[in-house]
């Protein structure tokens, strides 16, 4: 009879246990909604959240300053690498002097030369109306990304980035002309 007592005993601190088990557990999911309930939270229709840096690139900010070392930079280059880099430029623009044009304007006599003013080209209005000339800083700055220099242009090439090509390509086309610039 002890024994069967003893089983008894065993058996109810067993369901003393899982009461207190199911109990803790009914109470903390309880407690999270309630707590869901009070603390409403409305979700966004977007998520996470959009973060805009302006970036001052180098074209961006050489016409802001109005200034750049154009002497110190075409420094930097010399005609031969200018020739090598110019072949990028090559398939849309001809720079011999009895060269037409391509899908942009020859490129011949193009230093000191208007914007915009070749005959027989079409080009976009915002190039046509810019009114400046084709000065080696003017080169400079629509080199590194002409859609940022000129908006509204319709040429299509993202430009030169390094320092040494641009150079060397502004030194190749200014020594391809009737009488090239001095250089500053």
């Amino acid at each position: 009879m002890c024994i069967l007592k003893k089983i008894k005993m065993d058996s109810f601190e067993v369901n003393k246990i899982i009461a207190a088990v199911l109990v803790t557990v009914l109470l903390v999911f309880g407690i999270g909604k309630i707590s869901d309930i009070i603390f409403h939270v409305e979700k966004p229709n977007v998520q996470g959240y959009k973060v805009e840096i302006k970036v001052n690139n180098s074209a961006n900010q050489a016409k802001a300053e109005g200034q750049i070392d154009i002497s110190a930079l075409l420094a930097l280059g010399d005609v031969d690498t200018g020739k090598k880099v110019y072949k990028k430029c090559a398939a849309c623009h001809s720079i011999a002097q009895d060269g037409g044009n391509k899908i942009g304007p020859k490129l011949y006599n193009v230093v000191g030369r208007a914007t915009g003013s070749i005959s027989g080209y079409k080009y976009s209005k915002a190039l046509a109306s810019y009114g400046k000339e084709w000065t080696f800083e003017e080169l400079n700055g629509f080199l590194i990304k002409p859609s940022s220099w000129i908006k509204g242009n319709k040429m299509g090439f993202a430009g030169l980035k390094k320092d040494e090509d641009r150079a060397s390509v502004i030194l190749y086309l200014n020594q391809n002309s009737d009488s090239p610039k001095a250089l500053p």
